[in-house]
């Protein structure tokens, strides 16, 4: 068979111009769409990756944000607390001072009349003891009382230790000094003389004497020389009872709570 080479050219020039024109009108234009397409992709890749990294960006600080809001949440959540805290104990402190102060006014306010009560108890003790033992050395001893009261008074004397006489003559011996004696009552001559009797045997000398009117002594007698004093009354059973009377008063107030 004979080869129609004019026919084998004639294709291959269509075949090279079917390749030129493919590629010139759908080849070319499909790869451009295709880079295209890609280029379009990857610039929407790049956006979302931006995107993507705006949008962790934008967590990050959200995150941040909400961290120290929860943290300023905490501190002003402790700081709340602490000035609960604080307030708390300032109005209990001063509760407590307040508690305290009426508690030291009622306390004084107890003391102030335990201290009328007492004292009004011992002035009228104290006219009462007088007034009964006048009446009962009257009674039974049928002896004045300003004459019983030198008579204890002297017993007083002779009753002191060595020492304490020794002390005491000498004071009564001293100059010429005048020998004060202040007594809760008027005393009579015969008192007098009794008394200055029992201090001349002391004195072993004559001495000047004195006499003043101290009812303050409750029921009893001071001798004064300047030097030396010495004096007997009831005021020591009175102070006795007094303290026995405001012990008794303490002790009721701590039944009853108020102390």
């Amino acid at each position: 068979m004979e080869i129609n080479w004019f026919t084998v050219i004639a294709q291959v020039i269509n075949f090279l111009i079917l390749l030129w024109l493919l590629k010139r009108f759908l080849y070319k234009p499909v790869l451009n769409a295709i880079a295209e397409r890609e280029k379009k992709i990857a610039a929407q890749l790049s956006d979302a990756e931006t995107k993507k990294a705006e949008a962790q960006k934008e967590r990050d600080a959200f995150q941040k944000k909400n961290e120290e809001f929860d943290n300023e949440r905490m501190a002003q959540m402790n700081k709340v607390q602490e000035e609960a805290k604080a307030e708390k104990q300032k109005l209990f402190e001063e509760a407590r001072n307040e508690s305290n102060a009426l508690r030291a006014k009622y306390e004084t306010s107890l003391m102030q009349q335990a201290e009328g009560i007492t004292d009004m108890l011992k002035r009228k003790t104290q006219d009462e003891v007088f007034a009964i033992t006048s009446k009962a050395l009257s009674d039974l001893a049928a002896v004045p009382f300003d004459e019983q009261l030198v008579k204890v008074f002297i017993q007083k004397i002779q009753d002191l230790k060595e020492e304490e006489k020794i002390k005491f003559a000498a004071a009564l011996s001293n100059g010429d000094k005048t020998i004060l004696v202040k007594s809760a009552v008027d005393l009579s001559a015969s008192s007098k003389a009794a008394l200055e009797k029992a201090l001349g045997e002391m004195n072993k000398k004559e001495a000047k004497f004195q006499y003043q009117l101290a009812p303050d002594l409750v029921s009893g007698i001071e001798i004064d020389t300047g030097e030396y004093n010495l004096s007997w009354n009831i005021q020591s059973y009175l102070d006795t009872l007094q303290k026995n009377i405001a012990a008794t008063l303490s002790f009721k107030q701590n039944e009853n709570g108020t102390v």
